[in-house]
């Protein structure tokens, strides 16, 4: 079971809350939050802080950035994290756009043409 998500708050153990954000849709914990990853079966779990950020994040954004990690891992393309312009058109990509009603499978597509766009920079 391989698998990345993030979670809110000060400590790793107590930020299970992943829907603590503001009316405007941003993440309302200013004290940054935690990438969770199980990198390998059976159980390498690791957990990554980040907290320094210099606005708050789109609650939307972030899930479609957890949705592309996710992708990442279960197509065996996470190498592709060490490339700093790919990463870059993807994250380009992600960002912005409507602050809607997200859905797994909105976040899937959304996810999928991310890396479709970082894939092709010229165009299909």
């Amino acid at each position: 079971m391989t698998g990345i998500s993030f979670s809110w708050g000060k400590h790793s153990w107590s930020s299970t809350s992943r829907g603590m954000y503001t009316l405007r849709g941003r993440v309302a914990d200013s004290s940054g939050g935690w990438m969770h990853m199980t990198l390998r079966h059976p159980y390498e779990d690791h957990a990554l802080r980040f907290d320094q950020h210099t606005r708050p994040y789109r609650a939307v954004d972030a899930l479609r950035l957890e949705s592309l990690l996710r992708q990442l891992v279960d197509g065996g393309r996470l190498h592709l994290l060490g490339d700093p312009d790919w990463v870059g058109r993807a994250v380009a990509h992600l960002t912005g756009g409507k602050n809607s009603w997200i859905t797994n499978r909105a976040l899937q597509r959304a996810a999928t043409e991310a890396m479709a766009t970082a894939d092709h920079p010229g165009g299909p």
